[in-house]
This record gives C-alpha cells, structure tokens and sequence, in this order.
C-alpha cells in the first residue's frame, strides 16, 4: 500500500520500525534493489544516500526508487526525511519534492516533519526541538547540513520551485475535513506545499486523516506512524526480534549534542578510542590499527566503540584544518573500512550513531534489506540483514536517551 522514499539509512529504519509498530508488516531495502520484491509486504522503504550528495543525484536516485515502488506495487508515496528537516536554502529536499510531484503528475502536498515523541514540534510554520528553536537546538553547527533558520515556509520557498503555504495549529485542532478545506483553498491560491503545524501526536492523527487522498506525502516518521495506523486500522505489529549477544562495536561519527552526552556517558563504563582525522588522513595502516584495538577488547562486557564524535568547537577547529568535506568524507570512509574488516572477523552486532556513518556503513556491508526489531528508542529499531544474522542498530544523531549504547547492548539474548 505505501511506498517510502528515504533521503538516509537511520531515516529508512526510522521510518520502517513505526510503519511495523502501527501493524504494517515493511521490509526495508538498502537502496534501490534491481529485482523485484517477492515477499508479500504491506509497506516497503527504500534507504537512500540522498540527503547531503548533490541535488541532481539526489533527485536520480529519488526518481529511480519511484519507479521501482510503482513496478512492485506501490498506491501512495511517502518522501521522508529527518524530523530536524536537514536540508540547507540549497536542498535537497525541495528539489526532490518538486521532482516526485512531477512524475506523478500531481500539484500538492505537505511538509511535516514533527515527531512529537522525540520532541519534535512545528507551530506557526516554526520547528522547535524540545523547548527551542531547530536553528538554537545545536542543529546550526552540523557539520554538513547547518540549520540556520527554523522557518520551514521560508526553507521550502528558498529551495523548491512550488510556492509554499500554511495550515497552522488552529486549522488542525478543527479537524480533518477542515484540513482538507485549506489544502483545496492553497491550491487554488496556487501553493505546491503546505507546511502543517504538529505540536502534539493527536494532531498527526488529523493529519493522516487529512492526506489520505494524496498521491505524495512528505514529511518525518511520525505522520508516517499514524498513516500506517489508519491503514491497518489500528492493528499492532509484532516487531518482538532482538539480537543474540555476540560480538558487537560501537561505531559514532556524529557531533550532534545528544550523541556527544551518549559517548560521554559510554566513556565512562567502556573500552573507547578517538578516530583521529589526521591519522586516518596521513597513515595507510590507520584502519588496521584501529581493527587491531577493536580485537582486543571485543571479549569485554561492554562493546568497545571508536568514535569521532566531538563538541561543536573541536569540530569547527577540525573542519577549519582539514576542510568540512575532506574531513567527513575521511571519518565514513574510514568507518566504512573497518566494519568491512570487523564484519569479515565476525562482529555480529554493530551500532552506529549518525546519518552518514550508518549510511556508509551499511553501504559497504552490502546488505540487500532488512527485517524490522524491536525498538531501542522511538524510531531506532534493531535490524537483521535479510540475508544473514548481522544486526545493526543505526541511530540518527539526536535520538535516543544518554544510556543508548549500553541500553541497545542490554537488549540482546
């Protein structure tokens, strides 16, 4: 019934473990798969790497991950992205959302990314995280997407050619069909987008309600959640798999500030060593140093991490040495080198902290798709390779509470 277009792999599994939990039974592809599906499926999400690449590849890749829901059966389409927005006056997000509208052939559709359970909410066209402002929240100094402005209206209207328009928080406490009613009066006032506040869940319930009829839908997990809630008609999903204990790592490249408080805190309890960005730069034999102290504690209680997360002012004396993009591309690809190693070895568990490093991960681990586990937080699920028991718990940055890594950990059988 619903196809889910994600612009990253921690949005993917985001996205697929509310879809399970709200009685849809998903699996969710690593990429645009080059066959068709033959599990009978109710909802299939396809993980992109699409989120920060440039746009014309972004919207490549959207467009071809289109086509292949169409071909395998898919009605209505969801183009997710991260509840913080991520997308800069440069895109991709409105870029992509303009291209998807074209191809169905359709004028219309809606901007939400709220997720009040992670505190995500939107009033007035505002996003807020927790208490303040997105472009407050710590989200300005990310390191590829900064988030300068919390105004969706004028981030949508900076970055896609369509118009954008509002339906705030006292249109929605109306109801659906009134919902409904501005949708009908934007389009007529020519709009492509309309951002649709959320403070709280009930107000996604509305929403789900309200774009039933749309062909697109775009916007973070939680409207997904209540969308799939209306498509099963309430049902629960049965998302009980968890990992066996095995060997496991922590590998965390972001800087987000509750990923920085979640290594802190795993600092303190466990084996940890920093990835170096000039070492993994200037030494060939980095990657095999790093796999060589990875070894050597793998037999301990707690999983050894490696990890480049660091607070907003070593981060910006990182970027100003080495440059932004030189040094992200070194810390994934560098990531992305030793879980192929570690994973060769037999590590049967990873968990991942960040976008881009669970992407590159995943990538070069070269699963074909997933079966949807147990939550570790809202929207951080456990995930078993449909081809293997390799388990991965890839955490966007902000999500999950300070303990995430030894709480995932204690999960396991």
């Amino acid at each position: 019934m619903l196809g889910v277009i994600a612009d990253d792999f921690t949005g993917a599994s985001d996205i697929a473990s509310f879809l399970t939990e709200n009685g849809l039974k998903t699996v969710q592809m690593n990429g645009v798969p080059r066959q068709p599906l033959l599990e009978k499926v109710e909802a299939i999400v396809i993980s992109l790497k699409s989120r920060s690449n440039p746009v014309n590849e972004a919207i490549e890749q959207s467009l071809q991950a289109l086509h292949w829901l169409q071909d395998n059966g898919c009605e209505q389409f969801y183009f997710k992205y991260c509840s913080t927005f991520d997308s800069t006056e440069k895109g991709n997000i409105g870029p992509v959302a303009d291209a998807l509208l074209a191809e169905l052939k359709e004028n219309f559709t809606v901007i939400t990314p709220a997720l009040p359970v992670n505190g995500r909410t939107i009033f007035n066209g505002y996003l807020f995280v927790g208490n303040v402002l997105l472009n407050e929240s710590g989200m300005q100094n990310h390191p590829i997407t900064p988030m300068k402005d919390a105004n969706l209206v004028r981030l949508m209207d900076a970055q896609a050619q369509g118009k954008t328009g509002l339906v705030t928080s006292a249109d929605v406490f109306k109801g659906a069909e009134n919902v409904k009613a501005r949708f009908a009066e934007l389009k007529e006032q020519g709009f492509s987008y309309a951002v649709v506040d959320a403070v709280d869940n009930s107000q996604l319930a509305v929403l789900a309600e309200a774009v039933a009829d749309l062909k697109l839908v775009t916007g973070g997990s939680g409207l997904g959640a209540y969308m799939a809630a209306r498509l099963s008609g309430g049902k629960k999903g049965d998302n009980a798999f968890v990992p066996n204990k095995g060997k496991t790592v922590v590998l965390s490249g972001s800087c987000s500030v509750m990923t920085n408080k979640q290594v802190n805190a795993y600092k303190e309890e466990a084996s940890h060593k920093h990835l170096d960005v000039e070492q993994a730069l200037n030494n060939p034999n980095y990657v095999e140093e790093l796999y060589q102290w990875v070894n050597e504690h793998l037999n301990e209680e707690l999983a050894p991490m490696v990890y480049a997360t660091v607070p907003p002012e070593d981060l910006k004396a990182i970027q100003q040495k080495f440059g932004a993009e030189r040094a992200s591309y070194t810390i994934e690809n560098t990531f992305a080198k030793l879980a192929q190693k570690l994973h060769a070895a037999g590590v049967a568990n990873f968990i991942t902290a960040g976008g881009e490093t669970s992407s590159i991960v995943v990538q070069q681990l070269g699963f074909a798709g997933f079966e949807i586990g147990k939550q570790i937080a809202p929207g951080v699920p456990w995930l078993k390779a449909l081809s293997e028991p390799t388990c991965l718990a890839l955490k966007s940055g902000n999500f999950g509470k300070e303990d995430f890594f030894k709480f995932a950990q204690g999960m396991m059988l």
